[in-house]
């Protein structure tokens, strides 16, 4: 009798969950997907009409773990694209990263990468980027290669916007154009399909983008929803299992779950007559165990809310602390700075120019009547000095556009990555030269001592080079007068790679000392500080299994040490 009691509830339970899995779904919002209808292997239409592929599954996995209730629409691609601009679709389950797309939308995490490629016909002489020039070039309406092309108007190729990659490489194999862009996944599996042998990727693909989740711009909720979702399928393995699937190699599958499930109803389905008789029971259990489900469900989700608004205020603080560290640095740079910069370095070689065409002529001058005055000094000087008061100029204007350059890279946020191999000294040089113009105000006595080639860390180097920065602008705060002195050191020590930075600053009390780290403490309230600057920086270093390590003596200064282990120590990833 146990025996029937167990099959009735291995037979029974299945519908009581799926019967409250179906209440809840009525209940909640219909959150619309849109994709590409002929983007394989990533989104389709199969055989049997329906939508299939990487992001779909994808799609699909993200709403049963974070309890979703979605519907996906596939149609071409500028419908998609336009249908998200006018709402008619809630969110893009696969688009590829621009800049420029960053003003229309909000891209989530990546979930894979994108090789886009120039094809050619077999004998063609197209073999690079530049070779479009003045060519017929076919592109996918409104993807992002057609935006790429948009954006170098310099290359003179004329384009042929099409509706899909198909209708691209279909144009291309019958001679209609020169080349065609088209990423080079999709396109294998295309080629496959439609049988074109005329056609050929060139080999090294044109650019690699990130390919992911976009949401109209400040539709965040929705895009933390599936974040979150995408990082649950990452831990619990099932976001491999789908991307070996579609994207990579896979075993052939074995007997699936569903035919298991079949067999198990023939070969069971004569004993259902004596489980009727447990109707009663079953009835009374079933309500217990959904209620329970319910309640477990229930906690699950408040859980779930609260790591996530938990994980949204860290990155508030984040941002915060670096648009207060931005504001302090691009207070000296004008907004303009890059145009009479170009202007600089666009003049310079044609002024050098000008100066060894005019040279033979001055020459022959000075030998005919002697020394002469150019600019106030004589022209057996300046013959020597010209040229290097002209190479001098353009150091400095490109030393203007690498500085300009690096306070652009600090400002962009970037994706909290903790996979890249960073050296420490390189991030410390990258971090000297956005805080240049605060160390040349703040003090007359700066030593500096990277240590080259320093074993790597794993981590991120934009969030390393944020607290670098920080460390060095509290440094600076600090200095009384421009004869107190900043140090700056890296070496590779024992306890993992260190980072020094000290002054010789007001110091700190003990009894603050220990507050340092804590959000919102500070000690500079009434000259605009925010307390969130060494907060911030503690939680990075962290994440990267670090620590910091302040001594300070009032009056004397302070001394902060960064500690991080090497990529042979604590693994970080």
């Amino acid at each position: 009798m146990q025996f029937l009691l167990f099959l009735w509830i291995f037979i029974w339970l299945p519908g009581s969950f799926t019967a409250v899995s179906a209440a809840e779904t009525e209940t909640s919002t219909l959150i619309r997907v849109g994709g590409d209808q002929s983007y394989p292997p990533y989104e389709f239409i199969n055989e049997n009409g329906q939508p299939d592929g990487f992001n779909v599954e994808l799609t699909r996995a993200i709403a049963s773990i974070m309890g979703l209730d979605v519907e996906i629409r596939l149609s071409s691609w500028s419908e998609m694209r336009q249908g998200l601009a006018t709402g008619q679709v809630d969110i893009l389950q696969g688009m590829a990263w621009s800049r420029e797309r960053t003003a229309e939308v909000d891209f989530s995490t990546p979930h894979a990468k994108v090789h886009q490629s120039i094809w050619v016909r077999k004998g063609s002489n197209i073999s690079k980027l530049q070779d479009l020039v003045n060519k017929d070039v076919i592109v996918m309406r409104h993807a992002v290669m057609h935006d790429f092309m948009l954006r170098h108007p310099e290359l003179g190729a004329r384009l042929h916007p099409v509706e899909t990659l198909e209708d691209a490489l279909r144009a291309l194999s019958r001679g209609a154009y020169d080349a065609a862009l088209v990423a080079k996944l999709p396109g294998e599996y295309l080629l496959q399909q439609s049988g074109f042998t005329n056609i050929v990727p060139i080999a090294k693909p044109l650019v690699a983008q990130d390919y992911g989740y976009a949401v109209k711009k400040g539709n965040l909720e929705l895009l933390a929803h599936f974040n979150e979702g995408l990082t649950l399928l990452k831990k619990n393995g099932q976001y491999r299992l789908i991307h070996e699937k579609w994207l990579g190699v896979l075993p052939p599958p074995g007997v699936s779950f569903e035919a298991i499930l079949r067999l198990g109803l023939i070969v069971f389905l004569p004993l259902v007559a004596i489980l009727i008789v447990t109707v009663l029971w079953s009835h009374t259990l079933r309500r217990q165990v959904a209620l329970r489900t319910t309640a477990l469900e229930q906690e699950v989700k408040q859980k779930k809310q609260a790591l996530h608004e938990l994980e949204l205020r860290q990155q508030q603080l984040i941002h915060a602390d670096k648009l207060t560290s931005l504001g302090i640095l691009t207070s000296g740079v004008a907004h303009e700075i890059n145009n009479p910069n170009a202007l600089i370095l666009l003049n310079l070689p044609l002024l050098k120019k000008a100066w060894l065409d005019s040279l033979p002529i001055l020459q022959e001058e000075y030998r005919r009547q002697g020394d002469f005055k150019l600019g106030w000094l004589n022209f057996s000087r300046m013959r020597h000095e010209i040229p290097q008061m002209l190479e001098d100029m353009q150091q400095s204007a490109g030393r203007i556009k690498r500085i300009v350059e690096d306070l652009k890279d600090f400002a962009r946020q970037d994706s909290a990555t903790l996979d890249e191999q960073v050296d420490l000294s390189a991030v410390a040089e990258t971090a000297l030269r956005l805080v240049d113009n605060s160390l040349k105000k703040a003090t007359d006595v700066l030593h500096i001592d990277l240590a080259p080639n320093l074993p790597c860390f794993r981590g991120n180097a934009q969030r390393i080079e944020q607290v670098i920065v920080n460390l060095l602008l509290n440094a600076c705060q600090a200095l009384q007068d421009r004869s107190a002195a900043i140090w700056l050191r890296t070496a590779d020590t024992a306890a993992g790679l260190l980072l020094e930075v000290r002054d010789q600053g007001c110091g700190i009390e003990p009894a603050a000392l220990a507050k340092l780290t804590d959000p919102f403490f500070t000690t500079r309230r009434e000259t605009g500080g925010t307390g969130l600057g060494l907060s911030v920086s503690a939680a990075i270093v962290k994440e990267h299994g670090g620590r910091l390590e302040f001594t300070s003596t009032p009056g004397q200064g302070t001394w902060v040490q960064l500690i991080l282990p090497r990529e042979d120590q604590n693994h970080v990833g």
